[in-house]
This record gives C-alpha cells, structure tokens and sequence, in this order.
C-alpha cells in the first residue's frame, strides 16, 4: 500500500490524481479535530488516537505503507494547517518513551522502519532561504519520527498562497467579520492579548507559562485559551486584530507549530494586518533541549514577515512538562525553572518597553538531561496503569 496526503482542492487533485492510481489518499476535511494533547495514544488506547473522526490511525497507516507522499501548500517554512493537523494526529507513530539520538533527545520507535518519505511544497516565488528552512523542517520531522526524507520538491501553483478553507469552499461555523481598519488603528498601541495555543486550555503549560509572564506586564493585558474559539475562529480573528502587541504561547508539536494555531495565523494573514502589531512568542516543549524549538520560532518570523506584524522575540522552554510546575514559585528560586523563568521576566520587560530581544533558549537549570529522561520513561507506565494498562500494553503496534 502507497499512501498520500495532500491538501489539493479537487481541481488541483484532478491534474495530478492518475500519478497516484490505487494509492491511499488523505485529503483535505474540515472534519479533521486538531491533537488534543492528551497523550491519550499513548496511554490509554496506545499506537491510535482517541478521538474518532477517521483521521484516529494515522500512525499505523503510515507505518504500514510502502511509500509515503506528502503535498502541502508551503506555509512560513513548513506544512498547511490541514497538513500539519494530520502529522499532528500520527504522534502514536512513535512511543512516549525517550532516548538520544543523534545527540538529542528524540522518542523510541514504535515500527521498526526508517519511513522512506517524498515531500512535495507548492508555492509562488519561494526564495532559496524559503526552500531551505522547509528542508530543515522536515528533516527535523523524519529525525523526530524516525523517517527518511526521500526527496523535497518545490512546485509553482496558481492559487496556492490562498488559505485553504476558502480554496475547498470551507466556512467557519462563526459570523464572517472584516476587520476594521479604522477601529484597529485607534487600538493598536494599546491591548495586549496573550494567545494560549494549548488545546489543553487552562491545564496547559503553556497557559502557566503565560500566566506567570502576565503578571509583569503593564497596561490592558487580556489571556485567550484558543480552545474557546475552535468552532468561532473569525471571531478569535476579529479580537487579535485589536491588540498592538500579541504573545503567542504554544507547545511544540511535531517540530512545529501546532495546527490549531496554525489555522488562526493563517486567517490573520488573511486580514490585511496594520503594521505596527508587535509579535512575541512562549513556546515550550517536552524534549530537553529547548534548541529544537528553532524551527518554530522561525515559522512565526516568517509569518510575520509575510503578514506586516512586527516580530519582537520570544522565550523558548526546554523540559516544559517538568519546568511547567514551577511556574507559581517565586521570583529568585533555584529550580528546574529558573532559566525560563528568567527568561519570561526578560520579555515582560521587553514587552513593556515595546522593544525587541533575540530569541531565549532555556533549558532546565541544574538538572541533567539523562536525570530528566530517567524520570519521564518511568512516570509513562504509571500513567498507563491508571488506564488498566501495563507497560508491555504501551509497546503494541496496529
């Protein structure tokens, strides 16, 4: 069995299609939820997604085809919003166990292949650096996934910088608003919004991270859970439109930005944004080496880039899970936080002086990344026996 994913429109699709006759295909649908983050494919039913809306055993197909073929439209340095949900939705490809590889810290296999896989960008005019950071995304994709990139093609289409809901006739659930430029210049030195990316909601580490950064921030400070707004996404829109500055807090998903977000950066693209909007960034992640964030960071620049916001800089948290409670400890302690939260102390100020820094990597501080993975292989079979399961239950393949 073959497999591809792509987020052609039918038209597109039809130009293509007879190249990839019996293959299995996964297209574009606005059925698709975005990953929970719940873990739950990996602790409750392990190796398959618990929600249940046909895209549920990504892992296991990919796992299971010959030869895999992915087509996104090229979106600040990586995949679409459709596209990025569906790889979203595979983690239970690999196991929640750690290891090192390739001096990182990276998950075990699930499957014992190295997937072979062809990607496939379309876009109009991508410049050398465009093409450059895709390659190093998904190269950070097929290392994290235990993948093989096989091969990166660029290809010229008409109407492929279109947002992909408008180009499958797609329509969000909320009132369609247009911004109003009038309103928004009035208030765009003013709010600051902070944008908890986390499906999680109030439970995530990002909306902890975001939390202890609010408390230092002077002036209108308002905290959004994205979560809120799935099915009220213009709405979300219209709101961002309003602030002159905007935190954008996230976990890292599949060495990336998580598609949820993705979506909404992709709709305030849309928007004609005024310039002047300051863009800061929180993003976390459970590896240890908050330097795998890079490619994240780097998407937001490039959309800001593409968008007219103005980026200002942002914190990347390495070790999230654990560096995430200790998040109400106060000022000056000594723990595992401590860099991040030095960090965080660093961009409210910057936020305040509405100024610019370079990008913040923090580790854990004073606590070894091999003490960090001992722990974290041992809490998964606790939180699987809380589900019934053993630890040999969390090694199945499908």
């Amino acid at each position: 069995m073959n497999l591809i994913i792509h987020d052609l429109n039918e038209e597109e699709w039809n130009k293509v299609s007879s190249e990839y006759s019996g293959w299995e295909v996964i297209s574009y649908s606005d059925k698709i939820k975005p990953c929970a983050g719940c873990f739950g494919c990996w602790i409750k039913s392990p190796g398959e997604c618990v929600i249940k809306d046909g895209y549920d055993k990504m892992g296991a197909l990919i796992h299971k085809a010959d030869e895999v073929v992915v087509i996104s439209r090229y979106t600040y340095g990586g995949f679409s919003s459709f596209v990025k949900n569906v790889f979203d939705r595979s983690i239970g490809w690999v196991l929640p166990f750690f290891e090192i590889y390739e001096g990182e810290m990276h998950h075990k296999r699930r499957y014992p292949e190295d997937k072979s896989i062809t990607f496939i960008f379309r876009g109009n005019d991508l410049s050398e650096e465009d093409k450059e950071d895709a390659k190093k995304y998904v190269a950070a994709v097929c290392r994290n996934f235990r993948g093989i990139v096989k091969e990166v093609r660029f290809e010229e289409a008409i109407g492929a910088d279109g947002d992909i809901s408008e180009r499958h006739c797609v329509k969000d659930n909320s009132a369609a608003t247009k911004t109003d430029t009038k309103s928004v210049t009035k208030n765009n030195h003013k709010k600051v919004i902070l944008l908890n990316g986390s499906m999680r909601g109030d439970k995530a580490n990002s909306k902890h991270f975001l939390d202890r950064l609010s408390k230092d921030i002077n002036g209108d400070v308002e905290s959004i859970n994205l979560s809120q707004y799935i099915n009220k996404q213009d709405e979300l829109v219209e709101i961002l439109s309003s602030a002159g500055k905007i935190v954008l807090g996230f976990p890292l998903y599949v060495d990336g930005v998580p598609s949820q977000m993705l979506k909404i950066m992709e709709k305030l693209e849309k928007t004609n944004p005024q310039t002047g909007v300051k863009i800061y960034s929180v993003i976390n992640m459970g590896f240890y080496e908050s330097s795998q964030i890079k490619n994240a960071l780097k998407q937001i620049k490039n959309w800001c880039r593409k968008s007219g916001y103005e980026y200002c800089g942002g914190v990347a948290i390495g070790a999230g899970e654990m560096v995430g409670q200790f998040t109400k400890t106060p000022k000056g302690s000594k723990n595992p936080g401590k860099n991040a939260f030095d960090g965080l102390d660093r961009l409210s100020e910057t936020i305040n002086e509405a100024a610019k820094l370079e990008d913040i990597y923090a580790d854990s501080y004073l606590f070894p990344r091999a003490l960090y993975m001992l722990a974290a292989n041992s809490g998964w079979p606790a939180s699987g026996k809380q589900n019934g399961l053993k630890k040999k239950d969390l090694l199945r393949t499908i």
